[in-house]
């Protein structure tokens, strides 16, 4: 809330990424930011993607900065909890008027990677 506030809305994604991570380190929360995690299909690794933050080692936080949000980046959102087996995230809109947010969870979490210290 802090970071919509103080930019308001029209500015590129990254801008509030930036501003974002500065509210969560005098915040004192633990998180990587851009993390890049591995994709796999059928136990293989076919590539990597990289959340906007990862909270904790267990939150995906994913930004946007568009006029709204769509059921695409919604689906979006669930798919990368999916691939990364993460139970919740959070997908943060700052470019309409109005801060949008949605907190997302993965019914299917199986917790395969917990204790994992690429995932943490």
């Amino acid at each position: 809330m802090n970071v919509h506030s103080g930019l308001g809305n029209g500015f590129q994604e990254v801008i509030y990424q930036r501003a974002l991570e500065i509210e969560m380190a005098e915040c004192n929360i633990s998180f990587a930011r851009e993390q890049e995690m591995p994709i796999y299909y059928k136990h293989r690794q076919i590539g990597t993607r990289r959340v906007d933050f990862l909270v904790d080692g267990v939150i995906a936080v994913e930004l946007k900065a568009i006029m709204g949000l769509g059921d695409v980046h919604l689906a979006q959102a669930i798919n990368y909890l999916e691939a990364f087996d993460l139970e919740i995230g959070l997908l943060i809109n700052f470019g309409a008027k109005s801060l949008q947010f949605k907190r997302v969870t993965n019914k299917s979490f199986k917790q395969k990677n917990q204790g994992n210290p690429e995932i943490k």
